[in-house]
């Protein structure tokens, strides 16, 4: 692996780890100060500040990369930019199936906690939406698809490279239950890469469902909350048939 791979790497464990003096020093400042929830404020403005450093990193790292022209097997950019629209519908599919095998094989409870958190600190800092939106799924697909997957399948097939980086992927979103979900949006965001050898098709896949999650349940939570509360009374009524 290249040397700035691993620079950047370790750039992003760091980050991942930073909020544990992060945030308790945005608190001694008085970020968040006469709130009741000063500590999920303070740790929406630390995530901002940390990944957009990070970021900013990781391009200045890459730089030489970027300019580099594209090897002779990338597809041409029309059908690049037909694949990142239709992976952001592989990826939505792709959770959806995910989800379902883990609620109905393993029992475990469609939603993740990880998710409400987050739109919960949004809600308080909706500066967050920067992160979660744009910065963050950038960041994961130069990560785990450019550097850790492109690696990998350099020395070994698809599956191999894909199912190490998309446990990654999944580890490090900490929701080891959904372990299953993340997984397969990693396989879905590996394959993109894979088909096409261009990194903005995953990345744009990875931008357009995160943001699709968070306008849904932010814009649209109060609609969402009514018609599943009219599905159940629906459902209570024709059950008493």
């Amino acid at each position: 692996m290249k040397r700035q791979y691993w620079y950047i790497i370790v750039a992003y464990v760091i980050m991942q780890l930073s909020s544990i003096a992060g945030v308790p020093l945005l608190l001694s400042v008085g970020v968040g100060s006469g709130s009741a929830d000063a500590a999920e404020i303070a740790s929406g403005y630390w995530a901002v500040i940390s990944f957009s450093i990070t970021f900013f990193l990781v391009l200045f790292l890459l730089r030489d990369e970027m300019k580099q022209r594209h090897d002779r097997y990338v597809v041409p950019l029309t059908v690049a930019w037909m694949w990142a629209v239709g992976g952001f519908f592989l990826a939505l599919f792709a959770q959806s199936i995910a989800a379902n095998i883990e609620w109905r094989v393993f029992g475990i409870e469609m939603g993740s906690e990880n998710t409400k958190r987050i739109v919960e600190i949004i809600r308080l800092t909706p500066s967050l939406v920067i992160v979660t939106s744009i910065i963050g799924p950038i960041l994961e697909e130069l990560i785990f698809r450019k550097i850790i997957f492109g690696t990998l399948y350099k020395k070994y097939n698809f599956f191999i490279a894909a199912t190490a980086s998309s446990l990654l992927f999944a580890t490090v979103h900490m929701e080891l239950e959904h372990l299953l979900l993340y997984s397969a949006m990693g396989f879905t965001f590996a394959f993109l890469y894979a088909k096409t050898k261009r990194i903005f098709v995953p990345i744009f896949a990875h931008v357009a469902m995160n943001t699709f999650v968070v306008v849904m349940q932010t814009v649209f939570a109060d609609y969402i909350e009514k018609m599943t509360r009219a599905a159940e009374k629906m459902h209570f009524i024709f059950g008493g048939f």
